[in-house]
């Protein structure tokens, strides 16, 4: 595991790599509004990229990485990963496949990225489908936007809501909440068996 800076448009991110032996592609992953890249769920995902051979980056946004709290605007928030994205893939991860994700807020930035950075496939942790107790502020339409392969995983109570499974989309329904604590195992094989899938036709 190693740890470097990416300057952005709107200040340096964090990534922290982890390296699986024989990377056959990179995935990687944003944290949540308020939450960092130590949450259960982004270190049960990063542990199933690994062992099926696929390296990963854990991105830190800038804001986090000043001590902010509140998140940035959504196109600060794009911008800044398609930054990292861009260096990454010229770099450390030139020629492997990008998978994007995140949980809840990261999983919404690596929707409305995915088609301009070129991504191969999505995964959502605990995408925030309303706002708890809206159902009609829904941000469906940043999940339909995505032409590439998806998984979800979600929290069956979880407040935020569940997308319903489409065509290129799998939805995997845990016990638990929108932390997605409660099954660190049941992310890792979901993830794993994913992965492994979408990314066979590459290899």
């Amino acid at each position: 595991m190693s740890r470097q800076e990416i300057p952005t448009p709107h200040g340096p991110a964090r990534v922290e790599l982890h390296c699986a032996p024989e990377g056959r592609a990179a995935l990687l992953l944003g944290h949540g509004a308020g939450g960092g890249i130590e949450a259960p769920d982004l270190v049960a995902a990063a542990r199933a990229a690994c062992s099926v051979g696929v390296h990963v980056a854990l991105v830190e946004q800038p804001y986090r990485v000043a001590g902010r709290r509140a998140p940035a605007p959504a196109k600060q928030l794009d911008t800044a990963w398609l930054a990292v994205a861009d260096t990454l893939g010229a770099g450390i991860f030139d020629d492997l496949p990008l998978v994007f994700g995140g949980r809840s807020s990261g999983a919404r930035v690596a929707c409305r990225t995915a088609t301009l950075g070129q991504a191969v496939a999505v995964l959502c942790l605990a995408f925030p489908v309303h706002p708890p107790g809206r159902p009609e502020k829904h941000r469906l339409d940043e999940l339909h936007a995505v032409d590439a392969p998806v998984l979800v995983v979600q929290g069956e109570r979880d407040p935020f809501g569940r997308p319903e499974a489409a065509h290129h989309r799998e939805v995997v329904l845990l016990a638990g909440d929108h932390s997605l604590k409660a099954d660190p195992d049941g992310i890792t094989r979901a993830v794993s068996e994913w992965l492994d899938r979408v990314l066979r036709p590459l290899d």
